[in-house]
């Protein structure tokens, strides 16, 4: 993501797992571990919206880590339908942000994988922020956010993502009496709105 991304390596449940870190200037707030697409349909940690979420914590003071799923990338490992995945992002935890303050962020998929994955640290760990982006709650059966946690979290979705319909994140959304912001016109990419997307998420880290 810039000249001082740290690359390394972690022990998964499924082998070796690529990541790579980014560091704030000065002291860090913490660690925001950040989880990619849909890893069958070319989602990979270097994904735009994964980067503008990784650049808007670090901005912020946060140190941002990226994963690629099993089986991405130089991962090892085969996709599991979000099951092992969730093993793989609590792997990161464990070996990247194991200690200190933690945030949870997710892209698509990435999202669906980080709110199975909040059910499991929630009652382990402090999480300060949850950012949750183009959740993907048409294509698989999301989990509800933990109530305690609704202060935390961030939900954003694009008015006209034709691969996530926003309806359908409404339909999660609406019985956890969970705020969604829309961006107007947005897209599943946010084509042409990254600024607009990584501002968003540098208010609610305020």
């Amino acid at each position: 993501m810039n000249a001082y991304t740290e690359r390394f390596e972690l022990a998964g449940p499924a082998g070796r797992l690529q990541c790579q870190r980014d560091r704030p200037e000065g002291e860090t707030r913490g660690t925001a571990v950040i989880a990619h697409p849909h890893p069958l349909f070319g989602g990979t940690m270097d994904n735009k919206v994964v980067q503008t979420i990784a650049r808007a914590f670090v901005q912020s003071g946060w140190t941002a880590v990226r994963f690629n799923f099993r089986g991405v990338g130089k991962s090892e490992g085969q996709h599991d339908d979000g099951n092992g995945e969730v093993d793989d992002l609590l792997a990161v935890v464990t070996g990247a942000a194991h200690d200190g303050r933690l945030a949870l962020a997710g892209f698509s998929f990435g999202s669906f994988v980080t709110v199975r994955a909040l059910q499991s640290l929630w009652t382990t760990r402090e999480i300060e922020h949850i950012v949750l982006v183009g959740t993907a709650a048409s294509r698989f059966q999301v989990p509800p956010v933990p109530a305690e946690a609704h202060v935390r979290t961030l939900v954003i979705h694009g008015e006209q993502d034709d691969t996530v319909p926003l309806a359908s994140v409404m339909d999660w959304a609406r019985p956890q009496s969970l705020p969604v912001t829309v961006v107007p016109g947005g897209e599943h990419f946010f084509h042409g709105q990254l600024p607009l997307l990584k501002n968003l998420v540098l208010r609610h880290l305020r």
